[in-house]
């Protein structure tokens, strides 16, 4: 499909300038609907790293020390000039990520959300205060700036989940060092465009691209980034989280699901269908939240997946700037490799295929066709392992308590869905879901952004973003109290003593 965004290139930013790497290497930005190559930027390394992580220094007194509010004008001038590129960033994320058109919008309008409230905290990152137990005394608690934060992002949202960690860092009043997934670099190179045209200082935030292994390794490495923010698989969450512990940086991981939805013999199953769609299918599964477990009662599984069958069947692949296109490519050969590796276990296990299974080609893109592993029992690795693509797990069960067993058997535990009609079941399932998502009668995705977003067990470390949470990961306490009585007042002392 021809577009606008070919040949492009990009550089890092590093102290409020668009620099080259320290090396001259660069890297190539491949579209994954086509298989080609549309723009390059730096393939930067540790040197680059330090000289980002050296302008943040720079920059964080002055930073920490502009009000709040003024911090917050700046982002809600992000936030505007988000909603003015917000069709040109979604078509160029069409392409540099392949996500279909609808889906890209809202990923723009997602990282707007967030820019107006976080904009809004800048009036208000509220502390507290309490009453002293001694007289003439004062106490109160406020929040304070870390220091330099590295962000590290994947590439399945490019601009959202930047937008979910620099923003409320930002407003916190720590500097940034930014690592956007090298899939998916321009995209992030375009985002911080965006805060300079605003008016942020330089040196605020920092951009370099790269290779995990040397960039995001540099970043968790360093002595004076304090704070490390970082999406991706389990297995290199895992890796940042050791790294990080021997300097005991703070730490926020958001990492893998295996989410399911549940759909009662009670539910309605035109709702439940088209959300079982959605949830599975959209970004062609490639989410943290996307349901990659389907538990159905009994009483309804038959009828169910019937009409499931002939849904998947009805999906139409293509680019994402297609509009008739209904799910886009997955990411890279890499990732098409591994998808199709579940289809050889799932039949190993014992599962039935009932749609897809199959490499999608197009002539050079990285398609998988959407897929429905039926006869799947709780154990198989299909529904324990995350897949991360277009694939969907059947799963039967005769009561609500064994689903709600089901869907807690798994080593993660993000999103959660329950379809049913009755208000006790419901309450039961919010009670006993043992994820940090849950969901009655929708879909596993759909994540507002003033409230927590994060999991339970291996999808993450018990950090939260958006929200008013995303604050704690970005700021510290400082306890303050005031003596204005004119004498020594010892606490827990002279207040107890007989």
């Amino acid at each position: 499909m021809e577009h606008e965004f070919h040949d492009l290139e990009y550089l890092n930013y590093i102290g409020g300038k668009w620099v080259p790497a320290k090396s001259g290497e660069w890297m190539e930005s491949i579209e994954p609907a086509t298989g080609q190559v549309i723009g390059r930027v730096p393939k930067s390394g540790p040197e680059d790293v330090a000289a980002a992580v050296e302008a943040a220094k720079q920059a964080f007194d002055s930073w920490r020390l502009t009000p709040a509010p003024k911090r917050g004008e700046i982002l809600f001038r992000v936030a505007q000039l988000l909603e003015e590129r917000k069709e040109k960033l979604a078509r160029f994320m069409a392409v540099e990520m392949g996500k279909v058109l609808p889906e890209a919008r809202g990923d723009v309008q997602e990282a707007i959300d967030m820019a107006y409230y976080m904009a809004g905290e800048g009036r208000r990152l509220f502390g507290k205060t309490v009453h002293s137990e001694l007289p003439n005394k004062s106490c109160w608690a406020e929040r304070a700036p870390v220091g330099v934060v590295g962000v590290i992002t994947p590439w399945n949202f490019p601009i959202a989940i930047p937008s979910w960690k620099i923003l409320p860092a930002l407003i916190c009043g720590n500097t940034v060092v930014f690592k956007p997934a090298s899939d998916t670099p321009m995209l992030g190179a375009e985002f911080v465009k965006i805060f300079e045209e605003a008016g942020l200082p330089p040196g605020v935030l920092n951009l370099v691209t790269g290779p995990g292994s040397s960039v995001g390794n540099a970043i968790v490495e360093h002595p004076d980034v304090k704070v490390i923010s970082f999406t991706g698989s389990t297995e290199s969450g895992r890796q940042v989280a050791t790294i990080a512990a021997a300097q005991l940086k703070k730490v926020a991981l958001e990492m893998g699901g295996k989410n399911a939805i549940i759909v009662m013999d009670d539910a309605n199953q035109n709702l439940a269908l088209e959300a079982v769609i959605w949830s599975a299918f959209g970004t062609t599964g490639q989410r943290c939240t996307a349901c990659s477990r389907l538990i159905l009662h009994r009483a309804i599984k038959d009828e169910f997946t019937e009409r499931l069958v002939e849904a998947t069947r009805a999906l139409k692949l293509g680019h994402g700037l297609d509009p008739e296109t209904d799910v886009g490519p997955v990411i890279n050969a890499a990732a098409l490799r591994k998808i199709h590796s579940y289809t050889a276990v799932a039949q190993q296990e014992g599962a039935a295929i009932l749609v897809g299974g199959r490499i999608w080609e197009n002539g050079g893109g990285f398609f998988y066709e959407p897929t429905l592993f039926d006869n799947v029992q709780p154990h198989f690795r299909v529904a324990q392992e995350e897949i991360f693509g277009p694939c969907l797990s059947i799963i039967t069960a005769d009561s609500l308590e064994e689903a709600i067993r089901i869907n807690n058997s798994v080593a993660y535990g993000l999103s959660s869905s329950l379809f049913t009609q009755d208000v006790n079941r419901a309450f039961q399932a919010i009670r006993d879901f043992s994820t940090g998502l849950v969901y009655i009668n929708h879909g596993t995705i759909g994540a507002e952004t003033h409230l927590p977003f994060g999991g339970t067990n291996d999808t993450g470390n018990g950090t939260r973003e958006a929200a008013w949470t995303a604050l704690d990961t970005f700021s510290e306490w400082k306890a303050v109290y005031v003596d204005w009585s004119g004498r020594l007042q010892r606490a827990q002392i002279d207040t107890h003593e007989q």
